[in-house]
């Protein structure tokens, strides 16, 4: 099978834009720099990640006769706020399983941001009480079971869509994208950095990548503050989504790279290098990004293009994922 025979339910404006981040370039001296916007990907709830990823789940839960999507994130998860979007698309209902992944003193926090927005869309909030994780949860599986227990049939979406059979789709397609927009361009983006927790972003874009003739790095910046976790996790969604699109070989390992250093101690938590990249971000290119994924991945960039390890002669493709929403939560330590 190709990528081209899965079915693909449309929620996105078309290609996310792409756009110089000249200032920001000219500021660190080093290569030039570009950002790819998945936060204006989609007229659904500010867009992101998720709902590209989510075009490949719609067919499968139509198909299986659903009428309802239960998921699980965090509070403040872009993910849940994206599948409460794609619900009111469908006219189906949303549970959303909202773990307290992070330990956030805000006091607005569970009630601003992502999880206003899913509420607005009439998803069922669950408020649980549980640690982080993006395994497979007792509480999701309980969503689950009580939805069939009340007559209804769910679809059942793991954290960031990731860890599913489809998962890894959206951004295989994405890679294409990309090369189309490089011709457009005529340019080549050498060097791709992602934020990388739950994996499947990550994960898809190498798959498709790897079918391409140019070699390039998609440099991961794990933000889950558990490296071991979401490296075997990236690799697993890669390698079985270059299985599932007929690459024909096996990925290399050296085709699959995580990096640690800038996700601080626990994850949704910002370090100070991620309220100096958000500010750098905001300061030169008036880019908004956030506390949770974006602020951590453009860290990484900075430090990577510093040293020297993103080489002056690169051309970069910064990927924004869209995690804007929840910056409210964060008002105690951004204001």
């Amino acid at each position: 099978m190709s990528l081209d025979d899965f079915e693909r339910f449309p929620l996105l404006f078309g290609p996310s834009p792409v756009h110089p981040l000249d200032r920001l370039g000219a500021e660190l001296g080093g290569p030039r720099i570009w950002a790819k916007r998945e936060d204006c990907n989609s007229p659904l709830a500010f867009g992101g990640n998720k709902t590209r990823k989510l075009e490949y789940l719609v067919p499968d839960a139509l198909a299986q006769g659903a009428d309802t999507l239960v998921t699980i994130g965090g509070v403040q998860s872009n993910h849940t706020r994206q599948v409460a979007a794609v619900a009111a698309r469908l006219g189906f209902k949303a549970v959303l399983v909202q773990e307290s992944w992070v330990d956030w003193p805000d006091p607005v926090n569970d009630k601003v941001g992502n999880i206003l927005l899913s509420r607005i869309m009439g998803a069922e909030v669950r408020l649980v009480r549980a640690d982080f994780g993006i395994g497979f949860k007792d509480s999701w599986s309980q969503a689950l079971d009580d939805v069939r227990a009340a007559g209804g049939t769910p679809y059942a979406i793991p954290a960031g869509a990731s860890d599913h059979r489809l998962g890894g789709l959206g951004f295989a397609r994405w890679a294409q994208e990309v090369a189309q927009q490089e011709r457009e361009l005529g340019i080549f983006f050498d060097t791709v950095v992602v934020c990388s927790v739950t994996g499947s972003t990550q994960a898809g874009m190498i798959a498709g990548f790897a079918g391409q003739d140019r070699p390039r790095r998609v440099i991961g910046i794990d933000a889950s503050a558990r490296i071991g976790e979401t490296r075997a996790q990236t690799a697993k969604i890669a390698r079985n989504t270059a299985e599932l699109t007929g690459l024909g070989r096996e990925l290399r390992d050296d085709e699959i790279t995580v990096l640690e250093g800038w996700a601080g101690d626990l994850y949704g938590v910002p370090v100070q290098s991620t309220l100096d990249a958000i500010s750098l971000a905001g300061r030169l290119e008036g880019m908004i990004i956030d506390p949770v994924y974006e602020g951590k991945s453009m860290a990484g960039l900075i430090d990577l293009v510093r040293s020297g390890d993103i080489p002056a002669d690169s051309q970069v493709l910064y990927v924004h994922l869209g995690g804007q929403p929840a910056l409210n939560a964060y008002s105690g330590v951004l204001g």
